[in-house]
């Protein structure tokens, strides 16, 4: 986004601000390519949970496997029409790291979280045209289970499982304050980086990334914490999210709990391998976890909701051990 021509930010600007164009283009790609086919048995696979625990990690790593489609930057900017919008002309993407700066590449065959742009409507137009939306996704790749990372997809759990009723849900979990403080880091980087090209900010609002920078959008009413650039405000929001997540889906057979920190161990790996009837095979590698290791940190916080996080985080460990 931060090299797009001044065409390309016109484009995504135009179509991304006026639904109707995109929610036209699908109606128009299922009288041309939906075809009569049950897609609701297969093991669909959903990352979600909280930005900077490795979601896009793990999406990077089961994508690698060529067991499943996803969107792709080749999608871009028509997400609702997945096999139109391979018809137009694209300049490609040269491999390069993402904006982030945490060592990421991407290119145009890069599988990405854009399916908030389906999802940001009503209950009932996700309930009649998940499963088409899915089937369009696979047929433009001619895959049969569909991967998607939505950090935002935690909410809507249970409507898409009742959609979509054998899929599988994977939750990453990071240590507090080493989660926190790559939040934090994170969104101080946005909020430069959104105040030296504003077509940042309004790309990461069209596609519901709220996650940090200057629309930074809270997951939870902040209790004591209020100040976005302060290390207790996030430690704050790790606590509620994962207290919610805990409290809510601990005994959901298909609710997967996955310790960021143990991703760098290929006998964790192959475990979470096997929760999908997958094999580790050539195309997968423990290079997407190079960064789950710990970091030396020495950060003020406050004791008292480091105490009450480090205490949740291992109920997730004994939880999944």
């Amino acid at each position: 986004m931060q090299n797009y021509s001044s065409i390309q930010k016109f484009l995504h600007d135009f179509v991304f601000s006026k639904k109707i164009i995109n929610k036209s283009l699908f109606e128009l790609e299922k009288i041309i390519y939906l075809k009569d086919q049950d897609i609701k048995n297969q093991l669909h696979v959903f990352i979600t949970g909280m930005p900077r625990s490795g979601t896009t990690s793990l999406l990077n790593l089961l994508y690698s496997s060529n067991e499943y489609a996803s969107l792709t930057y080749k999608n871009m900017p028509f997400i609702l029409s997945p096999n139109i919008s391979k018809l137009f002309n694209k300049k490609n993407i040269i491999k390069k790291e993402r904006l982030h700066r945490d060592g990421i590449s991407f290119d145009n065959n890069s599988a990405e979280a854009f399916d908030e742009i389906f999802f940001d409507n009503n209950e009932e137009f996700i309930k009649n045209d998940l499963a088409n939306y899915a089937q369009l996704i696979l047929l433009n790749t001619k895959k049969k289970k569909y991967l998607s990372k939505n950090n935002l997809n935690y909410k809507r759990i249970d409507l898409i499982q009742s959609i979509l009723p054998n899929s599988i849900f994977l939750i990453p979990i990071r240590e507090p304050l080493q989660h926190a403080n790559s939040l934090l880091s994170q969104h101080l980087h946005f909020c430069q980086l959104q105040k030296e090209d504003d077509f940042i900010r309004r790309y990461m609002n069209y596609l519901g990334h709220n996650e940090f920078g200057l629309n930074h959008k809270p997951w939870n009413d902040p209790e004591n914490f209020k100040d976005f650039n302060n290390i207790n405000y996030w430690l704050e929001q790790w606590y509620l999210f994962y207290e919610f997540i805990y409290k809510k889906f601990q005994f959901y057979e298909n609710c997967h709990f996955i310790i960021y920190e143990e991703l760098n161990n290929p006998n964790y790996v192959e475990k979470i391998l096997k929760k999908l009837n997958l094999e580790k095979n050539q195309n997968i590698d423990l290079f997407f976890f190079k960064n789950a290791n710990k970091k030396e940190l020495n950060i003020d916080h406050d004791k008292n909701i480091f105490d009450k996080s480090q205490l949740l985080y291992k109920n997730f460990y004994v939880k999944i051990t």
